[in-house]
């Protein structure tokens, strides 16, 4: 199963952030929303970073309650991995495990048009298993 058909079943919309945003603010986004992370993208409309749950712990853990009134670009992950909608459920769960992140920006040519979760994957894969053991299934009592 690719990226885009995980995309098709749960759709394409992608929530972000400016990176001049307050840590506090982002936190009730995130809640407001009920996701793990969101992408910030700076006035151009460009991918700048993404802010995780991991993002808010760290910073509170490092800073206390001051860093709640910092920017989340003091916060954020730069360096975003990202994946394509032709990238496939085995790429994108050796990827998140290898580099031990939850959420996957979506670029078709550049451009963001998606976000996916390891639960988006793992809930993929599991129907992509389910539907092989039903066919497996079918094939033996068919043929036995």
């Amino acid at each position: 199963m690719t990226v885009a058909s995980i995309l098709k079943g749960k759709g394409s919309d992608v929530h972000s952030m400016s990176p001049e945003m307050s840590l506090t603010a982002a936190v009730a986004f995130l809640c407001e929303k009920r996701i793990g992370a969101a992408v910030v993208i700076d006035s151009a409309g460009g991918l700048v970073g993404i802010l995780s749950e991991r993002d808010v712990v760290r910073a509170m853990g490092e800073h206390g309650a001051a860093a709640m009134e910092q920017p989340v670009s003091a916060f954020m992950t730069e360096k975003v991995q990202t994946c394509t909608p032709a990238d496939t459920t085995e790429v994108l769960m050796r990827r998140m495990t290898e580099g031990r992140f939850r959420h996957l920006p979506v670029l078709n040519d550049g451009k963001l048009t998606g976000i996916v979760s390891i639960g988006d994957v793992v809930k993929s894969r599991i129907s992509e298993l389910e539907h092989e053991t039903e066919a497996m299934r079918d094939y033996i009592a068919g043929h036995g």
